[in-house]
């Protein structure tokens, strides 16, 4: 993508870790005006016993105007121009997201976690660049999650795939009674993950916009096969 700087800086976090020296990173994006701490009281719900030693990162989005709402300020991934799916989101703030991603995953690497034993997950406007990410690794990561989200330019994904960017499996899970993006448009982006080859274990849930008990227990089962690898 032309529109993707060369370098970016290491976005604010905030960290978990479960136990000492972990060898295995999850990074997670948070939604549209949230920011990293939305989803870190998660963590104890989400470990199990047995688990290797995992450090959770929650970076904190760059505060940006957002046109649908007003063009009020908030911690966003990317502005969201309209409501049409095919065209709502700038490609250029998705472009900078995704190079705000890979600096952190390259300082995951340096303090010794090798993109293998990396997860990169995000919720709504998160997983949008979770999985746009993902799609571009040159280096795969051990799997991406996407919750109650869709892949952004679904329709011309196949020019942005990256040679080996189909060994990383996907969780993508989504409520059937989303408000904020509709159950369709998940399911298109969990076809067009499927068609281009992807590994995508594809769920739904009686929800709204939002994470449930059931989801974090499906995540955790598949999370459990990522580190029995």
């Amino acid at each position: 993508m032309n529109d993707i700087p060369a370098t970016a800086s290491v976005l604010d976090t905030v960290e978990q870790e479960t136990g000492p020296s972990p060898q295995w990173a999850v990074l997670w994006l948070h939604g549209l005006g949230a920011d990293g701490h939305d989803f870190a009281p998660l963590v104890p719900e989400l470990v199990r016993p047995g688990w290797p030693a995992l450090r959770f990162v929650f970076p904190h989005a760059p505060v940006r105007a957002v046109t649908i709402n007003n063009g009020v300020r908030m911690r966003a991934w990317y502005d969201i121009v309209g409501m049409d799916f095919p065209t709502r989101a700038d490609s250029a703030g998705i472009g900078e997201s995704i190079v705000q991603v890979e600096a952190l995953i390259a300082r995951e690497q340096a303090r010794g976690i090798a993109p293998e034993r990396l997860l990169l997950a995000g919720f709504s406007q998160g997983g949008a660049i979770a999985l746009a990410a993902g799609l571009r690794r040159q280096v795969p990561l051990a799997g991406l999650i996407a919750l109650s989200t869709y892949l952004p330019g679904a329709d011309k994904a196949a020019a942005h795939l990256a040679q080996d960017a189909t060994r990383q499996p996907v969780f993508m899970a989504h409520g059937t009674g989303d408000p904020v993006i509709p159950l369709a448009y998940a399911e298109q982006s969990a076809q067009a993950l499927k068609g281009l080859g992807f590994d995508v274990q594809w769920q739904r849930y009686p929800m709204a916009h939002q994470v449930c008990a059931e989801e974090i227990r499906d995540l955790g089962d598949w999370m459990d096969r990522r580190f029995a690898l």
